[in-house]
């Protein structure tokens, strides 16, 4: 199939020709033409995850980033606002900060001694007689120029202008917030630190499988049985849990009518309540009325396009490097005052997404074959059909399916389309 033109005849677009409302096109995965325009109207275009503000808690803190293929710096100014610079000296493009985070108001480029301000702008440059003077040129750092934040995840977008942040994450707003409701003063920190997997796969393969309930059974079947966890019922035929999604890109599982069914606070986390007293009693004095709800239900699973990845205890920042390659950053969640939770929110990481951990090693293996498998020839598709002919819509207006179908991945590609064809 020839996926090098822009439109077609009778005016179809070339992505109209790629995604299909039950399947997409491989060269999707693998075209080098379509990863660089994923760059300019996705990742240079919409909102997109950087950050947390808990990792630069203290006046000028700063902290190295991806956004795309950009090297940024987050910085907290001498005021408290949070800035995202471009990591380049506006005279010779020299990268200007070196070290992976710190605390300092200035930034010193090694090559020729040009100083900036932890906001971008410029403070000086040696022998300033070669520019006739101090204070006669006008170049700054580059920054991006959209930066906003939502229960302290920082965003940052390329454009100027465009939907704001709360209207980005719609539906998914809510599920960052029930996140927030789980700690007993209210705030998320991302403050364990943040391993890095390199994956050599195409970033929407993880996107797609973030909220693919059909999987888990046969990828991690095998954890599910050496450790006797429940987690496997919960994504199969007989599950109450249900897909959703939530429109601008993003999906859920929502797992919460499984827990309702059982009516247990902390059965979420895999606990009882008479094994964290403490934090029980903190949720309880906090929420009042709303904590036993709060408490059964537990922490959402959402993907939030194109790179946030909320997976109850973990949070993961999925960075794109190449159309056959990725690097996806992964932390455990800390709730704030919640001290009980996040030791063993820390362990139960190391154990599935740490270097050696068996939930992200089986999930990794899955998309390198994926990538590997959209190279071949034929069949050139890849179908997203399951559980088509039963979605329905929720009291919010959402599109749901079982625990099982592919519901997310089609509200994925929607929007993917929608944002590729603009401007065509």
């Amino acid at each position: 199939m020839d996926t090098t033109g822009t439109g077609s005849p009778s005016g179809e677009s070339k992505y109209s020709r790629l995604i299909e409302p039950t399947r997409v096109h491989g060269s999707l995965y693998t075209d080098e033409q379509i990863f660089a325009e994923e760059l300019a109207k996705i990742w240079y275009a919409t909102w997109v995850f950087v950050g947390h503000e808990s990792e630069i808690p203290e006046p000028n803190d700063y902290i190295r980033k991806k956004l795309g293929l950009q090297d940024v710096v987050m910085t907290r100014d001498r005021d408290g606002e949070v800035h995202l610079l471009l990591n380049r000296c506006a005279h010779r493009a020299n990268l200007v900060c070196d070290d992976a985070r710190g605390n300092s108001s200035s930034f010193r480029c090694p090559y020729h001694g040009w100083t900036y301000r932890n906001t971008g702008e410029l403070l000086g440059y040696p022998y300033n007689k070669g520019y006739g003077g101090k204070n006669n040129l006008d170049l700054t750092m580059g920054k991006v120029p959209r930066v906003a934040s939502y229960q302290g995840f920082v965003f940052g977008s390329f454009a100027q202008d465009g939907p704001s942040l709360v209207e980005h994450l719609g539906g998914a707003a809510g599920e960052i917030d029930r996140l927030a409701n789980l700690s007993p003063e209210g705030k998320v920190e991302l403050t364990a630190g943040w391993l890095q997997h390199k994956t050599k796969a195409n970033w929407k393969l993880l996107t797609e499988n973030e909220t693919d309930g059909y999987h888990p059974q046969f990828v991690h079947g095998s954890i599910f049985g050496v450790t006797g966890s429940p987690i496997g019922a919960l994504y199969s035929d007989a599950s109450t849990a249900v897909t959703r999604n939530l429109g601008n890109g993003h999906s859920e599982n929502d797992l919460r009518p499984e827990f309702r069914k059982f009516d247990e606070p902390m059965r979420w986390f895999g606990t009882t309540e008479s094994r964290v007293p403490d934090y029980v009693e903190a949720i309880r004095a906090r929420h009042g009325e709303d904590a036993e709800r709060i408490l059964v239900e537990g922490a959402p699973h959402v993907m939030v396009f194109p790179n946030l990845f909320i997976a109850e205890i973990q949070v993961f920042n999925i960075q794109p490097v190449a159309a056959d390659e990725c690097v996806q950053y992964a932390t455990a969640v800390q709730l704030a005052g919640a001290p009980e939770l996040n030791k063993r929110m820390i362990s139960q990481s190391i154990g599935s997404v740490g270097p050696a951990g068996m939930l992200l090693a089986d999930d990794t293996e899955m998309y390198e074959r994926n990538q590997r498998g959209v190279g071949m020839l034929a069949p050139e598709w890849l179908d997203v059909r399951r559980g088509i002919h039963r979605e329905q819509t929720d009291e919010n207006g959402f599109t749901i399916g079982t625990a099982t179908d592919e519901v997310g991945m089609r509200g994925f590609w929607a929007h993917y389309k929608k944002l590729m064809e603009a401007d065509q």
